[in-house]
């Protein structure tokens, strides 16, 4: 069977959607231009924690959430949405996550380039996540 790579989806995705420089994300945050949606799994934040005022949406339910027409729709959770920028651990997943929003019709979408880790060393606040 030949199939794709997840690291060529993961290239395709990038050439086709807004990618930003954690420093980008960081002044672009500072400035409340952004809304931070972090797409890990939920264990993975607790671990690490997260970005201070980031929204949680995990991977798997990312499109079901933010579409007003699915049963999961989060208007409540979301509040007044800017600029998206998803991030992962490492700028992957949250790059197949950026395109399928893309394809969906979000045009204020972009996905953090070196995810968690590089927004991390940029100097953003890294809060714990409590089990709840």
């Amino acid at each position: 069977m030949n199939i794709k790579s997840s690291k060529e989806l993961v290239e395709e995705a990038n050439k086709e959607i807004k990618v930003l420089s954690a420093e980008e994300v960081k002044s672009s945050y500072e400035k409340g231009e952004i809304t931070l949606i972090d797409i890990r799994d939920i264990r993975e934040l607790w671990k690490e924690g997260t970005i201070k005022n980031s929204i949680h949406i995990p991977r798997g339910m990312l499109e079901f959430w933010l579409d007003p027409q699915s049963s999961y729709f989060q208007e409540s959770k979301l509040g007044e949405v800017k600029n998206i920028v998803l991030f992962c651990a490492l700028g992957f997943r949250s790059a197949l996550a950026t395109k399928s929003l893309k394809d969906m019709g979000f045009k204020n979408v972009a996905n953090a380039s070196g995810g968690f880790d590089a927004l991390k060393k940029s100097g953003l606040e890294v809060i714990t996540k409590e089990k709840k």
